[in-house]
């Protein structure tokens, strides 16, 4: 297993080698727990914003999180895992589970079958904050009841590669893993790490992003990053593009994906939601520095990594920060990219706040079925869009659209941009 951050990739990729295609979604959100649950909720625009009802929070200067609700880890993975996972890993156990069982594929089935073997199968996750809850709760027993009552699975429960170790053993998967930390840049790296997997002979990934730190402690880490909004309203709390925008929600899921080589997957008669047709990452300079911001280029060393050009983009899933700088920054990407209004844009994550290593991959779950059903999700809550940004925004009702290629932008604090192109299996048929 390797611990890994993206490279500023500043070429794209080079054609010629196996496609990656996705084969199965599993779903872990504030609006729904379950993929086909999720994505009902996000047409509907069903939010899982509200306010922290897990303590008391009444003194603290942001109050409202993206929370899955109901969520007892006991009714979906066995009892001997219990004291040795974080939420965060329950919830990346859970949706792992549906992805496979989604794709109706068992690696240690897989593994004895021509051109699998025991390392055909492999699992690569993002994830920006470890195990807080179960760090945290393990630090306070330090510090009031001393080391003897800290638990033994404190020297792995809280680390970011706990997930993608977990569900490896879970699922035997036993081939190339590892977990990518860019933030919210991250479930792209991970998804385009899978990728390259895969043309390195693998023939299964399981990949995608979760994360969850909204503990006491983790609000309060949240809130030293000066991006939260502070409004009470979970209606209006986090508004991207919109001239009222002052900051962001934290939530906590994501979205696990099984990709697979297409021929493979074909062969066993595998169901396929689309392809991921190009991906790049690259990497911001420092504000001020009189360059300008890096998800521009990722997002055509993308579209070239796949051999598109911006005419053939749908529909753009934007990263969406909901902070007025970042906002206006990525907008003018979009429009040098397509044009004033050239491209329908929206950001669903607007119901569940933002996931940080697992919202863009529920990003790339909501363009695969965007795709599969024709349709646009909308971006909630947005009433007054910034006049200057002129972008075709999705607002508060799904759009019909014919839909072959979905463009998904993610930004992670501190420089990362990452892109992924989704196509349609009609599109590359």
């Amino acid at each position: 297993m390797t611990l890994a951050t993206p490279e500023a990739q500043e070429t794209p990729e080079r054609t010629g080698r196996p496609t990656a295609v996705i084969t199965g979604i599993g779903v872990a959100a504030p609006n729904g727990l379950g993929t086909e649950q999720w994505w009902q909720s996000t047409l509907a625009g069903t939010s899982g914003i509200g306010p922290v009802v897990d303590y008391d929070a009444s003194r603290y200067p942001s109050r409202l999180v993206g929370r899955i609700a109901g969520f007892e880890a006991a009714e979906h993975i066995p009892g001997r895992l219990l004291p040795q996972t974080d939420r965060v890993t329950r919830l990346a156990l859970v949706a792992g589970a549906e992805a496979l069982a989604d794709a109706d594929a068992n690696p240690a089935e897989l593994a004895e079958q021509d051109g699998y073997g025991e390392y055909g199968c492999g699992v690569v996750t993002s994830n920006a904050t470890g195990g807080f809850e179960f760090t945290h709760r393990e630090i306070r027993k330090l510090w009031t009841q001393g080391p003897q009552q800290v638990s033994v699975y404190e020297s792995f429960a809280w680390f970011y590669a706990v997930n993608t170790g977990q569900l490896s053993i879970r699922h035997k998967l036993r081939g190339p893993s590892g977990v990518l930390v860019s933030e919210q840049a991250g479930g792209l790296d991970a998804i385009g790490q899978s990728r390259r997997t895969l043309r390195q002979g693998v023939k299964l990934s399981l990949t995608g992003g979760m994360d969850s730190s909204l503990d006491p402690w983790g609000l309060v880490s949240h809130l030293a990053s000066g991006r939260l909004s502070r409004s009470d309203d979970p209606a209006t709390a986090y508004l991207p593009f919109d001239t009222r925008a002052a900051g962001q929600i934290p939530g906590e899921g994501g979205a696990m994906l099984v990709l697979e080589e297409e021929t493979a997957a074909r062969a066993r008669g595998a169901r396929v939601y689309g392809e991921i047709a190009g991906y790049a990452a690259t990497f911001s300079p420092r504000p001020g520095s009189g360059r300008p911001p890096g998800l521009e280029r990722a997002a055509r060393l993308a579209l070239a990594d796949g051999g598109l050009g911006v005419e053939d983009v749908d529909v753009v899933f934007a990263d969406a920060a909901g902070l007025p700088t970042a906002d206006d920054e990525e907008a003018a990407a979009l429009r040098a990219l397509f044009g004033p209004y050239g491209v329908p844009v929206t950001a669903p994550k607007t119901l569940t706040g933002r996931l940080f290593g697992g919202g863009a991959p529920l990003d790339v779950a909501a363009a695969l079925l965007a795709l599969r059903d024709g349709v646009i999700p909308p971006t909630t809550g947005i009433d007054r869009p910034v006049p200057e940004h002129r972008l075709d925004l999705v607002r508060g009702t799904p759009r019909q659209a014919r839909l072959r290629t979905a463009l998904v932008l993610a930004r992670g604090h501190g420089g990362f941009n990452a892109a992924v192109v989704v196509r349609s299996p009609e599109a590359t048929a």
